[in-house]
């Protein structure tokens, strides 16, 4: 997940106020309950100590969420009476919190609204396709491609003239063919999609695949649907969660491998809080895997102003220098660290209880824990 979007968080010291509300239900009833959800998650932030500035400054964001249609679920960061960031939601949280912390708690959007992939479903046939851009948060319209609409139907008899005819057939397939994977490779790049899912007769999607070009040969899932058929929102939740769960097992394996020396003795990973609080400070970090349900994730720290200025120990920050400190959860001190120097942060849970390849002398059963504690990060040396 890039964090970029989170810059904003901390430009300004806190405290902060973080809820995380489900707008999943939609009834009759959903606005009024909205406004009883709103009423108590700012007495929750008021009970934890929040301002009340703070406290009224989310109660009417929430307020203004009472006939929002969003499928999933909102978040929102609030300090000194300002909401200062609301993203969308891409699941839906497990129910609704509030949290007044000296940081933001933002490891929650690691999971809600982290690997949300953008699919392209394109609806293949003889004479052209539609595109549909699918996310977490809905479906519109990507595009269309007319091909030649002539002739693209083959006959049945065998005279020299006919075969003539169906040569010509062959030939319109193809340019049509051609014509979709250019179209659709264009559309890939300008929406930046994370899978292409093609949909039509098995021909059809076989001569447009062999048409793409080849940097998305790893982005192509085919769907076994006939044409005409409009693909399923079941169908392209299980494509995209197969990607997700395919891109955190990826990095679990480079992660096993850094752990191990390299030919300098350093290794290219580190799990456990005291070793990702020093790469923290050494500006080390390059990615964080987190599992948010690992024990480490909520283990206090001490930080100080700066993203850099974190230590285990309260007197480990007043030897480095630090006068003011404030204890903080470390999956939120550790993605504050992560924001500052640009480094992008993954869920690992997706990839829990999968088989992952084990290290010397390590059996199967550790390795469906890693990283140890639930936080682990990929290092860089330059």
């Amino acid at each position: 997940m890039d964090l970029a979007f989170l810059h904003p968080l901390y430009e300004h010291p806190g405290p902060w106020a973080s809820v995380y509300v489900d707008t999943s239900r939609h009834t009759e009833d959903t606005p009024h309950e909205r406004h009883l959800t709103a009423i108590a998650l700012s007495r929750e932030l008021a009970g934890q100590g929040a301002d009340e500035e703070t406290c009224r400054a989310v109660r009417e964001a929430l307020e203004e969420l009472r006939h929002s249609s969003e499928p999933h679920g909102r978040a929102l960061f609030a300090r000194a009476g300002e909401v200062v960031l609301d993203p969308s939601l891409t699941r839906a949280p497990a129910g609704n919190s509030a949290h007044w912390a000296p940081l933001p708690h933002t490891a929650p959007l690691l999971e809600l609204a982290g690997e949300d992939p953008v699919c392209i479903v394109a609806y293949v046939d003889r004479k052209g396709a539609d595109f549909e851009l699918r996310s977490g948060l809905g479906r519109q319209d990507a595009g269309t491609v007319a091909g030649r609409q002539y002739p693209v139907h083959r006959t049945r008899t065998a005279d020299w003239s006919e075969r003539h005819f169906q040569l010509r057939v062959e030939n319109t397939w193809e340019h049509n063919a051609a014509e979709i994977a250019d179209a659709l490779a264009v559309c890939q790049e300008e929406t930046r999609a994370d899978l292409l899912i093609l949909v039509g007769d098995d021909r059809e999607r076989r001569t447009v695949h062999e048409r793409l070009p080849k940097r998305l040969d790893d982005l192509v899932v085919e769907a076994p649907h006939g044409t005409g058929s409009r693909l399923l929102h079941e169908d392209v939740e299980q494509a995209r969660a197969a990607h997700v769960r395919q891109r955190a097992e990826r990095e679990l394996e480079r992660f096993l491998a850094a752990r191990q020396p390299g030919d300098d003795g350093r290794a290219g990973a580190v799990e456990g809080v005291p070793a990702l609080v020093e790469a923290a400070r050494e500006h080390r970090i390059d990615e964080l895997l987190i599992r948010p349900d690992g024990p480490d994730a909520h283990r206090e720290v001490w930080i100080g102003e700066d993203p850099d200025q974190l230590a285990v120990r309260r007197t480990d920050l007043k030897i480095l220098g630090e006068q003011n400190s404030w204890s903080a959860r470390a999956d939120d001190a550790l993605i504050r660290s992560a924001v500052a120097t640009g480094a992008p942060a993954i869920s690992v849970t997706p990839a829990t209880g999968q088989t992952v390849p084990a290290g010397p002398g390590q059996s199967e059963e550790v390795e469906k824990e890693v990283p140890v504690g639930g936080l682990g990060a990929l290092l860089r040396w330059t």
